[in-house]
């Protein structure tokens, strides 16, 4: 009677601690609750990461699979994990499908599911891999499982469109691991904290005490290094006064044309002519019409009101006809230029800008506009005023640090600014926002430069080089918030090699473990 219960005990307690652990790890990258004040001496803000929980979740996974008797059972517990891990990351995505979108709930739930579900199939992959080239040589696991879980992170950010949002990397965002953000970037942090995770692992799995003392030993010096390595920063090129425009336009009524686009056009229009600052950015579709749909002189006052004088504007609109199609872009007004500066989004998000091939029925159950647009070209010119060179990015590009790094391949050129303006509204009070803001924190990291960021609703914020917020303005609230930003030159370490090699060096070493490991289990097993 009881050998059953236990050993059905034995295969369902693993899966459940494998769905708990992979919460964490979402909950590391942003954590999702507002703590008491009893318990403010903690440090964990909402939104905030929180490195050495991911460390520990992920230690739980690699324990689970170095205790699974079987491959089939590593598949699962990996799959669980990361079903787990991501569903809970993106769950906002269930807010603009159901929400604005009008999908039932029942099917935005599955939605997200299926998302985080086959996603997971690159980690659950890599699990099986896991298994399978350390059952007999556990002293790699941990640099086994480091380059496996790189080449999962890898493969989602990049292949199909790629979705990297909530990858390990962004937890170790104000951890000791910061410093290296210049050197390897985020995904170079992503296989140290995998490593991390691996030796912790080993340190509390492993029986002997000398393997014991080594894990710990490679764990410490790992969080040590960063300390030691030489500084990544470039020099300070001059100050730029911005005024980021957050208009708060409700997302329900952004397009409808007797309200929100009437509303937006009223007070981007007075922020816009008002601003007294050297830069003016507004959010991304804050104009949400086409030029030749504005209300007659609106664009000719926009072009006469900066074609003059020591300001400029970056303002948001979709732009395009029937017959070339349309995209969703940036443009520049600033005195002295022939033609307004435009930028064009190029990394279009899936069934939001453009429609997958066979899934345009999904599309047809949503009501949301604006649904399939042209891609820009990459890399597109920096926008230069008073002496910066800006690079803006859309909405979620601001994820892809390899399509940025196409700008640095010339410390000459280089930008000095990133600026990235989004409409988050699509996710209400959800953790997109502040998730978002961590992106962007790790962007200045890696290329020491400011980051600006506009948005409908929030997080609208100035980071500087150092991935700190010297200015944010409160979230759903209509503000302009002013501040002084401070222009960069030198390219980091990172930006260096990425301008020039890309993802491809993560790769190369990713495999080249991978193989070495494939050749030892041969060696042994003869």
């Amino acid at each position: 009677m009881f050998e059953p219960t236990r050993a059905r005990s034995a295969v369902v307690m693993p899966l459940v601690l494998a769905i708990v652990a992979g919460g964490c790890q979402a909950a590391s990258t942003a954590w999702p609750f507002a703590m008491p004040p009893a318990l403010a001496f903690l440090g964990w803000e909402r939104g905030q990461p929180i490195w050495w929980l991911q460390t520990v979740s992920m230690a739980i996974l690699v324990l689970l699979l170095l205790r699974s008797p079987t491959a089939g059972q590593a598949v699962w517990r990996g799959w669980l994990f990361t079903l787990s891990w991501l569903a809970a990351t993106f769950a906002w995505l269930f807010i603009s499908m159901h929400i604005y979108g009008g999908l039932p709930a029942v099917l935005a739930v599955l939605a997200v599911l299926m998302l985080a579900g086959a996603l997971a199939l690159y980690y659950a992959a890599s699990c099986w891999a896991f298994w399978h080239l350390t059952k007999r040589n556990k002293g790699i696991a941990a640099v086994v499982f480091a380059s496996l879980w790189l080449l999962a992170e890898l493969a989602r950010g990049q292949w199909l469109t790629g979705f990297g949002w909530g990858a390990v990397g962004y937890a170790h965002l104000d951890g000791p691991l910061q410093d290296l953000l210049g050197w390897v970037g985020m995904y170079g942090i992503t296989f140290v904290a995998a490593l991390l995770a691996g030796l912790l692992a080993m340190a509390i799995g492993v029986s002997v005490w000398r393997d014991k003392a080594i894990s710990l030993g490679l764990l410490l010096v790992l969080l040590v290094l960063p300390v030691v390595l030489p500084a990544t920063r470039g020099a300070s090129l001059g100050q730029l006064s911005v005024t980021l425009l957050q208009g708060n336009i409700a997302q329900e009524e952004k397009f409808e044309p007797a309200t929100g686009v009437l509303q937006a056009l009223l007070w981007y229009g007075a922020q816009l002519q008002a601003s007294r600052s050297a830069l003016t950015i507004t959010p991304e579709t804050a104009l949400p019409v086409l030029p030749d749909q504005l209300p007659e002189g609106y664009w000719q006052a926009l072009q006469t009101r900066f074609a003059q004088g020591d300001q400029a504007a970056l303002v948001g609109i979709p732009l395009g006809n029937n017959a070339t199609g349309y995209t969703n872009s940036a443009v520049g007004f600033k005195p002295g230029q022939a033609d307004v500066w435009r930028y064009d989004k190029h990394h279009l998000v899936p069934f939001g800008e453009f429609i997958p091939p066979m899934f345009r029925w999904f599309t047809d159950l949503m009501h949301i506009p604006l649904g399939d647009f042209n891609r820009g070209a990459l890399p597109q010119p920096t926008f230069d005023w008073q002496g910066q060179r800006l690079a803006v990015t859309i909405c979620y590009e601001n994820l892809y640090s390899n399509e940025l790094a196409t700008q640095f391949g010339d410390a000459a050129t280089a930008p000095t600014m990133l600026v990235n303006i989004s409409n988050l509204g699509w996710f209400g009070e959800h953790l997109a926002m502040d998730q978002h803001l961590q992106i962007a924190r790790t962007r200045a990291l890696e290329f020491d430069r400011p980051f600006l960021l506009a948005t409908n609703t929030g997080q609208t914020a100035i980071v500087d080089h150092l991935g700190r917020v010297t200015h944010r303005a409160p979230a759903h609230t209509a503000v302009a918030l002013h501040g002084v930003v401070q222009g960069r030159t030198g390219l980091t370490p990172y930006a260096q090699w990425i301008a020039r090699f890309g993802l491809w060096p993560l790769w190369g070493m990713a495999v080249g473990v991978v193989m070495a490991a494939v050749v030892m289990r041969r060696q042994r097993a003869r």
